[in-house]
């Protein structure tokens, strides 16, 4: 896509602006750097959409492609010109806070890329022991509504089959629920008193949930009406 144009933003755009190419940084910038890690997040990408996508932005310096050592397939690494657009990635989702929330429809609401934000959301240094184990039940999906992380000190994994394992808190909601949850759009401790989201566990664990996670970092954002 050329525009004929010197200006910088016609420039710029002529490499960020096909579509899911500024989703793919976002996920480089959150520290995706295997193929399958980049196609959690982007859900509804193509593996050939991706691969196109990857392979432009290495063209453009914005990437770098090794192979994994002493395995096939490769890394992808975002370059110092690719960490230059985190503000500018975090400016477009401060505005999208605050003028396209509206827009949110119920199919937008992905389970997968939730759970892979919330992986990515705890704080394993605030967690007690050498393991934690954190069970979701979704009341609003039939396939696969059962998730867990389990955390240790250095690492958070997410899987959907039973790890059988001792399960520290229980979590039971909607999908949308968590979202608007972790996204500061509905208070916790209001979602827990409307019952509209269950949280079974220690009370030093689920009293304020956001000592040992993350919340979004738009979470504090007010929409446009509030301005």
């Amino acid at each position: 896509m050329e525009y004929g144009q010197f200006c910088p933003v016609a420039k710029a755009t002529e490499i960020l602006g096909e579509k899911w190419t500024i989703l793919v940084i976002r996920e480089l910038l959150m520290g995706g750097t295997r193929f399958n890690e980049l196609q959690r997040g982007l859900s509804m990408i193509s593996p050939t959409i991706l691969t196109k996508r990857l392979s432009a932005l290495a063209d453009q310096g914005l990437v770098v492609k090794k192979k994994i050592p002493g395995q096939k397939g490769y890394e992808y690494f975002p370059t110092e010109s690719c960490k230059e657009l985190l503000p500018i990635i975090k400016g477009l989702g401060d505005w999208g806070m605050r003028w396209a929330r509206g827009n949110l429809q119920d199919k937008d609401y992905d389970v997968q890329l939730l759970m892979l934000y919330l992986q990515r959301s705890i704080l394993v240094d605030k967690l007690v022991g050498k393991e934690t184990v954190i069970r979701f039940k979704f009341t609003d999906i039939n396939d696969a509504p059962d998730w867990w992380l389990i955390a240790d000190n250095t690492k958070v994994d997410v899987c959907t089959n039973d790890p059988c394992k001792d399960v520290d808190v229980y979590f039971t909601s909607t999908v949308r629920t968590l979202v608007d949850v972790w996204m500061g759009l509905l208070p916790y401790k209001k979602a827990v008193r409307e019952s509209q989201i269950k949280v079974v566990g220690p009370n030093a664990m689920t009293n304020n949930i956001f000592t040992w996670l993350d919340m979004s970092m738009f979470a504090d954002l007010p929409p446009a009406a509030e301005i």
